[in-house]
């Protein structure tokens, strides 16, 4: 009986050691699980409402869990807000700061644009109301300028990430509402939705499609 109370409880030992070994591993695992590529999708997507950041042309590239922040925000707020934004997201282990402060030169340019472009949408308002006034709702404060059209597209992106854009890599670059698109995707099917995607988004002119199909994929 005493051989057997003393196996029972070596036995209970071994469990008890092994499930405690494999909690971090599985935390690792969770944490591991967070991709780089779905972490600039995520941190653009929260750009998208910031009025702050109207103006604003940012790149985020991240390694490891390492975002960098790039580019240019119109004011030392509109800096520290990008830098919280980036932060607070799950799978941030850290945020460097690259962000230079330029005054917008792009968002009058496009003024002429946006009225054009919203009194053409004028027919439609009463067919598409649901839509049109969220979308409205979400724009009114930041315009439509590079930085915005770059951010809504990632935001879209985000969007289908647990579709076909899954295990995605793309680089967005908007020079004068022209989007060039750089990087892999798992498919064709995933390359012909981020071409679509971004080709439908308000504001933009024409799509440059550079986007490869991982070989690792096909």
């Amino acid at each position: 009986m005493s051989y057997f109370c003393r196996s029972m409880g070596m036995f209970a030992v071994a469990v008890g050691t092994v499930v405690t070994l494999g909690l971090p591993a599985v935390a690792s695992a969770q944490v591991n699980a967070i991709k780089d590529g779905w972490l600039v999708m995520k941190v653009h997507s929260e750009f998208v409402d910031e009025d702050v950041l109207s103006g604003s042309n940012i790149d985020v590239d991240v390694k490891n869990g390492v975002v960098t922040l790039q580019g240019t925000v119109p004011s030392e707020a509109g800096r520290a807000r990008a830098l919280e934004v980036a932060k607070k997201n799950d799978g941030v282990k850290s945020v460097v700061d690259q962000l230079r402060i330029a005054p917008s030169t792009h968002k009058m340019d496009h003024a002429g644009d946006k009225m054009a472009k919203t009194a053409d949408k004028a027919e439609d308002k009463m067919e598409h109301a649901g839509d049109k006034t969220a979308s409205t709702a979400k724009k009114a404060g930041r315009a439509i300028d590079d930085g915005w059209i770059k951010s809504k597209i990632y935001a879209q992106y985000l969007a289908d990430w647990n579709t076909v854009l899954n295990d995605s890599d793309i680089d967005i670059d908007v020079a004068n509402n022209m989007v060039t698109l750089n990087g892999t995707v798992k498919s064709s099917e995933a390359k012909a939705k981020a071409v679509s995607i971004a080709k439908g988004t308000d504001g933009v002119k024409g799509v440059k499609d550079n986007l490869k199909v991982s070989a690792t994929s096909r």
